[in-house]
């Protein structure tokens, strides 16, 4: 009789250590898929971007060496590295709508008018896809951090969320 105890409790740590490790790799999956999609939408912005400044080229005067770097997103990018891009695009979409502004026969163009909404749904998407990767990030950190999943943890850390640049936690000042 002990020995079919022993047996049980046995099968029954093995099938939790199983169980476990297999849910830190299907976190970690879904961390790598999320960061992609932040990839996918950053490229997604670049390209529209992109194809703003064409349509707006007329009316530009400086070098286009900027979106040249910004074009250049590539996977294996760090998330600090693609945080910095994501920066850089950001500046870029604002000047690019601050042109418009001056312009008016720019802003009133359709193909302006549709990169405009073509921008703003780039942002859209990677707003959502920076929350998905925070969303898996918070799961995966849980995950390594509750007892007794954390006696399996080996050397998974705890994983950074996607932060906003630190400028944006200010208020925005309004001039009228």
């Amino acid at each position: 009789m002990l020995i079919i105890v022993l047996v049980v409790i046995t099968f029954s740590i093995i099938l939790w250590i199983i169980t476990v490790t297999n849910n830190f790799k299907r976190l970690e999956v879904k961390i790598e898929e999320a960061r992609s999609g932040i990839e996918v939408a950053l490229e997604k912005r670049s390209d529209t971007l992109t194809k703003l400044r064409d349509a707006a080229g007329t009316y530009m005067k400086h070098e286009s060496s900027t979106f040249q770097k910004i074009v250049a997103l590539r996977k294996g990018m760090s998330l600090k590295e693609l945080e910095d891009a994501d920066n850089q695009m950001i500046k870029m979409s604002n000047d690019l709508l601050a042109l418009g502004e001056n312009y008016p026969e720019l802003r009133s163009s359709d193909v302006f008018i549709e990169l405009e909404k073509g921008v703003s749904d780039a942002e859209e998407h990677l707003q959502a896809a920076r929350r998905v990767y925070n969303a898996n990030v918070s799961s995966y950190n849980t995950a390594i951090a509750m007892f007794p999943n954390s006696l399996l943890k080996g050397s998974r850390q705890s994983l950074p969320f996607y932060e906003a640049d630190s400028r944006k936690h200010q208020d925005v000042e309004m001039k009228f």
